[in-house]
């Protein structure tokens, strides 16, 4: 396998050695800021010729047939242009920023861009992020809850899954991985936190587990945020609203308009919030973020893009609350049973990736990353069932450093006399996490009882082969395979034992396209992905049933519905292999065994009127285990049914507006739904109204402050006044109504 690994290194570095650099094609340009517009589709009115700009807006003519005198272009925020082929000139060509109409998106997505490419990029036009928060939901029938005060990672629900932190999907952000294997809390721990809203230019996702070039946690899917390479303008934004909170924003180009004109820019942005919270015992949650990125030419066919970025914030929070001590008055909807809970983290990165135009039409990329994590949380979930004197609180601590590297090579060429893609590609990750705790402690201060304490190191090295071939103007195929190398150490320093393993898993993908016009595409997915284990469970089982394989299978399609309507909808199903579960907050391994979701998928984008825009994505879903009886299968807070949507007022100055819903149905608590989490129906609200040097806004989140329950546990707990312990319903409760106003410059 290593050596594997070592030749395809040394192939597609010789590729990149002895390509030719003779491209030719056009660079697309935004009119007003002078950045280059990526993601456009180039194409010919018969389509026999159709390509995508890449970051810095270039398109090759590579592929061009003969013959051809005109071209269409198309993008997402931007009017249509024709241009013809006599008529280039310097090749530079300018686009007009435009609120985009769906009467002006095609249906031609494809397994470079993704079948929801065009959704995404509607929907972050359309509807921009309001807050943090926003920037999972961005991904339809994905929902977030939180229940540790604001600076813990999010519980993230998505196609039948309790995803917990982050298990079953990978997140990235500009190729920086976002979970955290063998975490303190829990496995994929992803803490997107760092990440500052008003950066976000795409949003890349998938659901089920069929693209080659995405590897471990991505069995439910993946999402891959994308950071701007150019700031349009510099910009200062303040936020305040209820609950004593505040949000100051600015980020600043630190080159000039004649830098920006030669594709060379570098911006830096800062982010401070602080709010009290909405509990009964404050919050008091600080976070500070700061990210600086350069992007930019190194050479007639080469750009760099490089970045760092940090985050640090510490909390408090009211955790998870019994409903019997809401229900007999003991504390409050919003109140605490133990409220020394909380935390701190904090994480600085570091990225830089090399992306080479290569003469033959290829690409090649090479990325290196570095990212140095802290983290300490303090929970109490049984409140004093294990120690009745000094209580359960626990501390789960770490300090983590991840270095990797990511290679990629992408060519168009012919197969057989028929268009074709090819890529290949190596990741490697490398985690050494020392002082990685598990301890009960009291009051934060004292520790009463140590229960895990070690240092891991954790190695995964995969490699993937793909091949596209286009069929004929309708019809191509998709065919992958990945193979992943894990190497597991674990230093048990309570216990003075060292235990290490090494697993594989390999996972082969097979997709289908089919356009039949330029307003209806089906598609069919299949493959299997997987999602590793905690180290300390590989050691424990020397590397066996540790690497969980997920198989699934895709069939849905894209319709475009005369000129103002779009749906994407899919039947879907996914099989999971037995499993063995770290538990974190207890430090034992718990077996998950198999278990199969079946479900149906509808997204629907739709133009009320000039400038009013609606949406709605619903989800069904039966999630359930195998080989258990039927009374008794049920998957412990997987959601069946969940639903979101809302109407947007969108114009590119004067008054702006959105109202957005968010509904998901009740769920079994337990494997016989004998407890079940009740389900909610939430509201928020936005109004802007926007000129060229300003911007000020209200959002209000709850409308019509509706008491809700965000995140719901049964869990066996006592109570230090009760004789013995109790299971019932443990939950966080949810956002009541919260207005903020904010006031942007723009300059």
């Amino acid at each position: 396998m290593r050596g594997l690994f070592i030749a395809l290194f040394f192939c597609l570095t010789a590729v990149a050695g002895f390509t030719q650099n003779n491209l030719k094609g056009i660079t697309l340009v935004a009119e007003n800021s002078k950045t280059p517009v990526t993601d456009a589709s180039v194409y010919s009115a018969d389509f026999t010729y159709s390509e995508i700009s890449d970051e810095n807006g270039f398109v090759s003519f590579k592929n061009l047939p003969d013959g051809t005198d005109s071209l269409i272009i198309t993008a997402i925020g931007y009017a249509t242009k024709i241009i013809q082929l006599t008529e280039l000139g310097s090749g530079t060509i300018y686009l007009t920023v435009k609120v985009t109409t769906l009467n002006d998106v095609l249906v031609r997505a494809s397994s470079k861009n993704g079948i929801f490419k065009t959704i995404s990029d509607l929907d972050i036009h359309i509807r921009p992020i309001i807050n943090s928060q926003e920037v999972l939901r961005l991904v339809p029938g994905l929902f977030i809850g939180q229940h540790a005060g604001g600076g813990k990672a999010e519980q993230i629900f998505l196609r039948g899954f309790d995803l917990d932190h982050g298990t079953d999907i990978q997140l990235t952000v500009d190729g920086l991985p976002v979970n955290m294997v063998s975490h303190a809390h829990g496995q994929g721990y992803a803490d997107l936190h760092f990440l500052i809203p008003e950066l976000i230019e795409k949003v890349g996702f998938n659901k089920g587990p069929y693209q080659a070039d995405k590897g471990n946690l991505t069995t439910a899917g993946y999402v891959a945020f994308k950071t701007k390479n150019y700031l349009p303008s510099n910009f200062a934004k303040i936020e305040t609203g209820q609950f004593n909170t505040i949000r100051a924003i600015t980020g600043i180009n630190l080159l000039g308009t004649a830098a920006r004109e030669k594709n060379q820019s570098l911006y830096i942005a800062g982010e401070g919030s602080f709010t009290k919270g909405y509990f009964e015992s404050p919050q008091n949650f600080y976070r500070y973020n700061g990210m600086i990125k350069y992007h930019g030419r190194t050479g007639a066919k080469s750009t760099l893009t490089a970045l760092l970025t940090g985050l640090s914030s510490k909390w408090n929070a009211s955790g998870q609350i019994p409903d019997r001590a809401v229900a007999d008055g003991s504390i409050g909807f919003f109140g605490a049973i133990d409220d020394n809970e909380g935390g701190k983290t904090s994480r600085y990165n570091a990225s830089a990736e090399l992306m080479h135009n290569l003469g033959n039409g290829a690409v090649l990329r090479n990325q290196f990353f570095y990212s140095h994590y802290n983290f300490e949380l303090y929970s109490n979930f049984t409140f004093f069932k294990e120690d009745p004197v000094n209580g359960d609180q626990i501390r789960q601590k770490e300090d983590r450093h991840i270095t990797g590297y990511n290679l990629s090579y992408q060519q168009d060429h012919e197969w057989s006399g028929r268009k074709a893609q090819f890529s290949t590609g190596l990741q490697t990750r490398y985690d050494i996490i020392n002082d990685i705790e598990l301890s009960r402690t009291k009051n934060r201060t004292q520790t009463t009882n140590p229960l895990m304490l070690g240092d891991i190191q954790e190695l995964n090295a995969g490699i993937y082969i793909q091949e596209k071939l286009i069929l004929n103007s309708r019809w191509d195929i998709t065919a992958g395979i990945r193979s992943d190398y894990f190497t597991n150490r674990y230093d048990d320093r309570l216990a003075f034992t060292k235990s290490s393993s090494t697993s594989v898993i390999v996972s082969p993908k097979f997709n289908i396209n089919y356009r039949a016009n330029d307003k209806v595409q089906l598609y069919w997915f299949n493959g299997q992905g997987f999602h590793s284990n905690d180290t300390r469970v590989a050691v424990a089982r020397n590397g066996k049933d540790v690497v969980t394989p997920a198989w699934g299978s895709d069939l849905g399609g894209i319709f475009k519905l005369g000129k103002k309507a779009m749906i994407q909808t899919a039947f879907w199903y996914l099989w999971m292999k037995q499993e063995f579960v770290y538990v974190g907050d207890e430090g034992v391994v718990e077996p998950g065994g198999k278990t199969q979701r079946t479900g149906w998928d509808l997204s629907l984008r739709y133009e009320l009127a000039k400038n009013l825009y609606s949406d709605i994505d619903i989800s069904l879903t039966n999630p359930r285990a195998l080989n258990t009886p039927e009374t008794e299968n049920y998957l412990p807070l997987a959601p069946r049914f969940t639903s979101v949507g809302g109407i947007t007022y969108r114009k590119a100055d004067g008054w702006n507006g959105s109202l957005r819903y968010r509904y998901m149905g009740d769920r079994p608590a337990n494997e016989d739904n004998s407890v079940v989490a009740k389900g909610y129906f939430v509201t928020d609200a936005a109004i802007n109204y926007t000129m060229k040097k300003w911007e000020a806004g209200l959002s209000i989140q709850n409308l019509f402050d509706t008491r809700w329950k965000e995140t719901q546990f049964d869990t066996e707990s006592r109570l230090q006044n009760e004789p013995g312990s109790v299971s019932e319903i443990h939950f966080t409760p949810g956002t009541p109504f919260f207005a903020r106003i904010s006031f942007s410059v723009f300059f």
